[in-house]
């Protein structure tokens, strides 16, 4: 575990520069200073639910990784509503607190950007929990240990990369 830890504290490491490099944006609209650590924390949230859920499956021999499998596209609908559910939310949220910060981002902006970065981190959240579940089980590490840091930190940069994409389009 050692060195897949030391690996995952380097790639923190390129998150807190990817968002160092976004530190004017997020200064000029604050809604997104808001969202940055709840979408980041949010999808490392959902990550680690469906990394759970599907290493039961695995030690109730009910997992396979397939979306034919009614238990993972149940694990898989359930992420994506909690996503759908959670960012709109956070949207309003994020959108409320910036206009009280003086920010002059429109709700439809702020919300477009935290759905659509959420439901694209939904996806990442369902394919990389899927990966390393399976990756886990195959090298033979125990699944319980070792895909959470993995897919929370995985989402961490990616979801931090997604956001800014998403803002660079919509704003």
């Amino acid at each position: 575990m050692v060195p897949l830890l030391a690996a995952l504290s380097v790639l923190q490491l390129v998150s807190g520069t990817v968002l160092e490099s976004f530190e004017e944006i997020l200064l000029q609209y604050p809604a997104l200073l808001v969202l940055v650590p709840v979408q980041i924390g949010t999808a490392g949230n959902l990550a680690s639910i469906m990394c759970s859920r599907l290493t039961t499956q695995l030690y109730l021999g009910t997992y396979e990784p397939s979306l034919s499998n009614p238990d993972v596209r149940a694990n898989v609908g359930a992420v994506f509503a909690l996503a759908g559910t959670v960012f709109g939310l956070v949207g309003i949220a994020a959108w409320a607190i910036g206009v009280a910060l003086g920010g002059t981002l429109g709700l439809i902006r702020v919300l477009l950007i935290s759905l659509i970065s959420g439901l694209l981190l939904a996806v990442l959240v369902v394919t990389t929990s899927l990966v390393a579940v399976e990756a886990s089980y195959r090298i033979g590490l125990d699944p319980d240990s070792t895909t959470i840091p993995v897919v929370t930190n995985v989402c961490d940069v990616t979801g931090v990369l997604i956001l800014f994409a998403v803002v660079a389009i919509v704003v």
